[in-house]
């Protein structure tokens, strides 16, 4: 193993994980809300934010899947040594991380059953960039409405149609994150 990959995870574990954990429990709880988080320096091609996600999510009992230029050997070695996670198909997984086009086709991932609707996926999707414009977003923890940028409409408001079933996603650009549960609908 690099030693290289021994480095990157937090500095301060009960300090910097339980602020990330707020930050993703609070985004998920505010869609289109964006949070920046620290903490985490993980190899290319995942950025901060995501990794803070890896580092906070998951851990020995939680599957990942990696997509596309994700399924790297310096990513999948970080990720072992620093959660424990087991690396999984897609059909499989609790994590989906990626690039949107890669992770294509969402139909693949878990969405529940309706004894259990929490046995879903939940996507880390990168993105270029992140901001509080473009699709209008509706639903639980959001006043009147929000606005994120979403990589594509059509697969958020299928998504959301399915609930109570149905994945939740996380956005990450960088060292910021916004998230999308499967209750909020999304509109052009």
């Amino acid at each position: 193993m690099d030693a290289a990959l021994l480095k990157g995870g937090f500095a301060d574990v009960p300090v910097d994980s339980a602020r990330a954990f707020r930050a993703a429990m609070t985004a998920m709880a505010r869609p289109g809300t964006l949070h920046t988080v620290a903490g985490a320096a993980p190899p290319a091609p995942l950025l901060t934010a995501a990794g803070v996600l890896i580092l906070t999510l998951c851990d020995p009992d939680t599957g990942i899947y990696l997509a596309g230029d994700y399924d790297c050997a310096p990513l999948r070695d970080w990720i072992t040594f620093h959660t424990g996670a087991p690396l999984v198909s897609a059909e499989d997984c609790d994590f989906a991380v990626g690039e949107w086009e890669a992770l294509q086709p969402v139909s693949r991932f878990r969405f529940g059953t309706a004894q259990y609707p929490d046995r879903s996926a939940t996507l880390i999707v990168e993105l270029p960039e992140l901001s509080e414009s473009g699709a209008r977003l509706t639903g639980p923890g959001i006043r009147d409405s929000a606005a994120l940028s979403l990589p594509k409409t059509q697969a958020f408001a299928a998504n959301a149609a399915r609930f109570p079933l149905g994945w939740d996603a996380y956005f990450c650009a960088g060292d910021r994150l916004a998230a999308l549960p499967r209750s909020t609908k999304v509109e052009v």
